[in-house]
């Protein structure tokens, strides 16, 4: 006789869209022009939006979930590479330039495209965190290959939109299963 063992681990994704929402948010109150590029949205990078994405990446992985495992460690990754670029640039080690850094962006935006794309078959939520993730790094890749501060700006609300929107995939999925009902519709 097979056993069954039933899987009774927690649902790991609220907690890598809350580190990506608050932290994508965060980020882009700066590109909005609210304040400057600071520590706290350094710490936020590395922690929240890097340490804390990767945690929910290896969770959704043991839960057979390739898309989740995939698309939050892929994203802690890009919190730690993108406050590295920042640190290294700060400290005039290997300085990427505005072509490098736009190339990063676009590379990033074609990541976020394949995700985006995968997101086409289920709820609507999942198509506007990942569609406007994908339009934010479209706009910060024209914002740096033309240096283009208003460019920069609308990605700041881009990215204010995009934060919003995981950070309310987060809470959909957290009331939904609390209440056993749908108190946020995704």
């Amino acid at each position: 006789m097979e056993r069954i063992v039933k899987d009774t681990t927690a649902n790991p994704a609220p907690l890598g869209l809350l580190g990506f929402g608050a932290t994508t948010l965060l980020l882009n109150l700066h590109n909005a022009g609210l304040f400057g590029l600071n520590d706290m949205i350094m710490m936020m990078g590395l922690f929240y939006g890097g340490f804390v994405q990767i945690i929910a990446g290896i969770q959704e992985n043991k839960k057979g979930n390739t898309f989740g495992a995939t698309a939050f460690t892929s994203y802690g990754a890009f919190w730690w590479t993108l406050v590295g670029v920042w640190v290294l640039n700060k400290a005039g080690y290997m300085a990427a330039d505005h072509i490098a850094l736009g190339s990063y962006m676009f590379v990033w935006g074609i990541v976020t495209l394949i995700f985006f794309i995968g997101t086409l078959n289920g709820p609507t939520i999942g198509k506007i965190v990942f569609g406007s993730v994908t339009l934010l790094f479209v706009l910060l890749g024209l914002h740096f290959f033309f240096e283009s501060a208003s460019l920069g700006k609308i990605a700041g609300y881009v990215g204010i939109v995009a934060g919003l929107s995981a950070m309310y995939e987060a809470a959909a999925l957290i009331l939904n299963e609390k209440y056993g009902k749908v108190i946020l519709p995704m």
